[in-house]
């Protein structure tokens, strides 16, 4: 699973008992640099997504999750998420430790490339709009206007045929 990520920072699809540690790198990014109130960003999809997690000799930090199936057509019906191959890319945070990395690349693309082997062909994901340029680097593309997603923080649409 950790093809394509730093050496440093080995990406894998967490265990059961890891979600703490993804839970932790999604804290210090979204709820204490970007203010996100923690009941927002610790949601109700979390026992139902894939969580990817890259740790290093501190632990964990970088994360991502993905939906798919029934939890992302019922949290995106609204974006037109209403079949069973697209996986909905969310929470995507590294932590201060590991930025400048590649992490964040690493992190997408082991989505993808999880995605894929459960048989889904698309990813959609809500990026922030200071992050459409990371996205587009790996082939997503933006569409529709800006919206803000809840959090106060503006955010564009984007997709991936994989």
């Amino acid at each position: 699973m950790s093809a394509g990520a730093p050496a440093a920072f080995p990406v894998r699809v967490a265990g059961p008992g890891e979600l703490p540690g993804c839970h932790a790198v999604r804290r210090e990014v979204f709820v204490a640099e970007q203010g996100v109130p923690e009941a927002e960003e610790i949601d109700g999809y979390d026992a139902d997504a894939v969580h990817l997690l890259a740790s290093g000799p501190a632990g964990p930090v970088g994360t991502v999750r993905f939906l798919h199936g029934t939890p992302a057509r019922k949290k995106y019906a609204h974006a037109g998420v209403d079949d069973d191959t697209t996986a909905v890319l969310g929470r995507l945070a590294v932590g201060r430790a590991a930025r400048g990395t590649g992490l964040g690349a690493a992190l997408v693309r082991a989505v993808e490339a999880e995605a894929r082997r459960l048989g889904l062909r698309r990813v959609y994901l809500e990026a922030q709009v200071p992050a459409l340029g990371f996205y587009e680097r790996l082939g997503y593309a933006a569409h529709g206007p800006e919206f803000d997603e809840g959090s106060g923080i503006p955010h564009r649409a984007m997709t991936k045929t994989l």
